[in-house]
């Protein structure tokens, strides 16, 4: 089963965390730093997070959200789902098309907490050190790259 959960650091009430960070195949944990005051959302307003990623739920993925609106900065809301994209497309490429995912969204006083999750046979040690060198980047762009740009971490948590 793999595990990755992206965490976001947000300040205190609603407020522009920006900056996310690293993933792992199927998942990744990302902490976002504060938004400076200058750089703000691209669109200038917040974005519910929720509905960025509901549109993933269906037969093969789960989706849990809280009852109320996840507000994020817009461009960081964004990069989020798509690394949250990225991980549910290595789901679907490397454990199978019959593997089932679960999206799980948790809002804290000082962060969100997504986590996605597959019931796929895991990561074997060293593999994904061991792609990148072969030059094949997918996680490193699409999901560490994506959060590093944002300021963020990640973290894989995979277990065969």
């Amino acid at each position: 089963e793999q595990e990755v959960a992206l965490r976001t650091l947000v300040s205190s009430g609603l407020v522009p965390p920006t900056r996310v960070s690293e993933d792992a195949a199927d998942g990744a944990v990302v902490r976002t730093v504060e938004v400076d005051e200058e750089e703000g959302p691209a669109d200038g307003a917040p974005c519910d997070l929720r509905a960025l990623l509901a549109p993933h739920a269906g037969s093969r993925t789960s989706f849990a959200e809280p009852g109320a609106p996840v507000l994020l900065p817009a461009a960081s809301a964004r990069e989020l789902a798509a690394a949250v994209s990225a991980a549910l497309d290595n789901v679907r490429v490397h454990a199978g098309p019959d593997a089932q995912a679960w999206i799980l969204v948790e809002d804290e006083p000082d962060e969100v907490i997504v986590t996605v999750r597959d019931d796929g046979p895991g990561i074997p040690e060293g593999r994904l050190a061991q792609a990148e060198g072969e030059g094949r980047l997918g996680v490193a762009l699409s999901i560490r790259g994506r959060l590093r740009d944002l300021g963020g971490t990640a973290e894989l948590i995979s277990v065969p």
